[in-house]
């Protein structure tokens, strides 16, 4: 089991930065992805960021990046903008078999004020 531990929202002017740690009680080694995943009020959970896939809306202004050696995942946030407040979850993904088991953070809450 892994468990995944989500810090560093909070509430910031448009145009300031955020970064949002993600630390896992295992080896993230063991883990096929990971990436983060935002929720806004009324909307369906939808991708941020993988490594290899970042969404049209924050492409230029997010970077994910990963530390092996400290088991944590990072999500650097520019330019954020007031559609950027959301809950962010932190996702991490293992292949069992033909299946993957998602292991999930219990988000943090960005907000973006105009």
């Amino acid at each position: 089991q892994v468990q995944l531990v989500e810090s560093g929202g909070g509430l910031v002017q448009a145009g300031g930065s955020l970064r949002l740690s993600c630390t896992a009680s295992g080896s993230i080694l063991r883990m096929d992805a990971m990436g983060w995943y935002r929720q806004a009020p009324g909307k369906q959970r939808e991708l941020v960021a993988t490594i290899t896939n970042t969404s049209d809306s924050v492409k230029g202004r997010f970077t994910i990046s990963i530390d092996n050696a400290k088991n944590t995942m990072y999500l650097q946030m520019n330019s954020l903008k007031p559609e950027d407040t959301a809950v962010y979850y932190c996702n991490a993904r293992r292949r069992s078999g033909t299946a993957f088991v998602n292991y999930w953070g219990q988000g943090t809450q960005v907000t973006v004020s105009s």
